[in-house]
């Protein structure tokens, strides 16, 4: 086996390994956000009141509590009761004591937390994002496989596959299915749960909706980008594996966006007035009565695996196409 045969081997299976990886993240929590209080003994909360962030959403991070005292017992029967501030309308009768919970949804108790100072629901953070993460990780995977070979037909065959089946699948799934539309309705809904103000969502949800098929129909506009760039410039290749290997850049920046959005955009309608603030991106942090908590979850260690084979596949390509140029120059 030549040298280059070695080379381009290596390079694939890199890439190969960022691709799994990749793959394994969408479906991974990316980072994790924690509050403890007084009011939350460790007893009853053993995790505080956690959520976990992945590519579609904010998910309940809180584990079942030990039952080993009366204090996580009287606790859990506060915080899960019907009637009381806690009680959790999302899970219907599975949050009531006679149901099945045994953990509060620590989404909804955020949530609850967070609007007495005025801050809108987690789910008015990244809506479009969210919810097309599983398109853009689609079309990262067909960067990624196309990055992966050499031969000029059968990139060209990847390419022509994967983006076509992509775009349809887009147009399937949010128009001709509805799904656009119903996210926009579920978007309005949720950002209306603790906050009157019609107007103000109405336009919220109409932004959703236009950014949402700007970036449906300019995802579909970059695929004819990339065909292009690959079949006539020779180092667009090299972009293949640069800007998936970026994601963790990417969500690190996205992340700290919406924390910067939510804490400087205070609803006056809060019970508490608090100033304008930065809510802890990484470490911990204080606010009010409740210590804060911001880590990168195993998933994000996943985009960092991500990251490192591509660098490392960039490089080796990188020195390729020069070698590939030298050699040209030379005859």
């Amino acid at each position: 086996m030549s040298a280059t045969q070695n080379k381009n081997g290596l390079i694939a299976g890199l890439t190969f390994v960022a691709l799994v990886a990749l793959v394994a993240a969408y479906f991974a929590p990316l980072w994790w956000v924690s509050l403890t209080a007084p009011n939350y003994p460790e007893d009853a909360f053993p995790d505080g009141i956690r959520i976990h962030f992945h590519f579609d959403g904010v998910k309940n991070g809180c584990s079942t509590p030990p039952k080993t005292s009366r204090l996580a017992e009287e606790t859990m029967a506060e915080d899960m009761g019907e009637g009381t501030g806690r009680y959790n309308p999302i899970l219907a009768e599975q949050t009531t004591l006679s149901g099945a919970a045994t953990a509060l949804d620590c989404v909804h108790e955020m949530n609850t937390i967070n609007h007495y100072v005025g801050m809108y629901p987690i789910a008015t953070g990244g809506p479009v994002e969210t919810k097309l993460s599983k398109f853009f990780v689609a079309f990262f995977a067909v960067m990624l496989l196309t990055f992966a070979v050499r031969d000029r037909k059968l990139r060209l065959g990847i390419m022509g596959v994967g983006f076509g089946g992509l775009a349809a699948w887009m147009i399937v799934d949010q128009f001709v299915m509805g799904n656009l539309a119903a996210h926009v309705k579920h978007y309005m809904d949720e950002s209306a749960t603790f906050f009157n103000d019609p107007e103000r969502i109405a336009a919220w949800g109409k932004n959703v909706e236009v950014i949402s098929k700007v970036a449906i129909f300019g995802m579909i506009a970059a695929m004819g980008v990339v065909i292009f760039g690959v079949l006539k410039l020779r180092n667009f290749e090299l972009l293949l594996a640069l800007i998936p290997g970026l994601l963790p850049i990417f969500y690190l920046i996205e992340y700290s966006g919406w924390l910067w959005f939510f804490g400087h955009n205070l609803h006056p309608w809060g019970a508490f007035t608090v100033k304008p603030f930065m809510p802890t991106v990484f470490g911990e942090g204080k606010v009010a009565q409740f210590s804060t908590y911001s880590y990168p979850h195993w998933g994000y260690g996943l985009l960092m695996v991500v990251f490192v084979c591509l660098m490392l596949a960039l490089l080796l390509r990188r020195k390729q196409l020069r070698e590939e140029q030298a050699q040209g120059s030379a005859r």
